[in-house]
């Protein structure tokens, strides 16, 4: 059991597990997540992680069918600039393999963001803290157990 399932629990949170075959090939986790579990893109979504000022980092929850505008991000923090953060430090601040960082259950909880897309579904997949394991939850468990902002931040 993740973190991540384990916050969840925690809260009494509905959701669900979804398993696949991980091919190690791959290197595009979310779109590999969608196309083994037969899901649309706009639905399955991707954990980034953002830094705004040296050593500040905050969480970017984005559809896989999407990019990250990080001139909206740092938008939304009120910072001159954001960069994405390095994949090292995403891990090492996180807990989480790339791959497998899930938005819930981290080593420290950051600020997060959640695109505003999630919010036109009941449910959407986020990673469940591995590679090839997913959750299926309500985009609303997420901006409420994490505290995270909603706004329009792919492209």
């Amino acid at each position: 059991m993740t973190p991540a399932i384990r916050l969840l629990k925690k809260n009494k949170c509905d959701f669900k597990i979804h398993k696949y075959d991980h091919d190690p090939a791959c290197t595009n986790f979310g779109e590999e997540a969608a196309l083994k579990l037969n899901l649309d893109k706009n639905r399955v979504f991707k954990t980034l992680l953002v830094e705004l000022t040296p050593k500040e980092l905050v969480v970017c929850v984005i559809p896989v069918s999407k990019q990250l505008s990080l001139k909206e991000v740092a938008s939304a923090f009120k910072v001159k600039k954001a960069q994405m953060a390095d994949k090292d430090e995403a891990q090492k601040v996180t807990g989480y393999l790339l791959g497998g960082i899930s938005p819930l259950g981290q080593k420290k909880r950051l600020q997060t963001i959640v695109d505003k897309s999630a919010f036109n579904y009941d449910t959407i997949y986020v990673s469940g803290g591995k590679r090839a394991l997913d959750i299926e939850l309500k985009p609303l468990d997420i901006k409420t157990l994490l505290q995270a902002k909603e706004c329009d931040i792919s492209v």
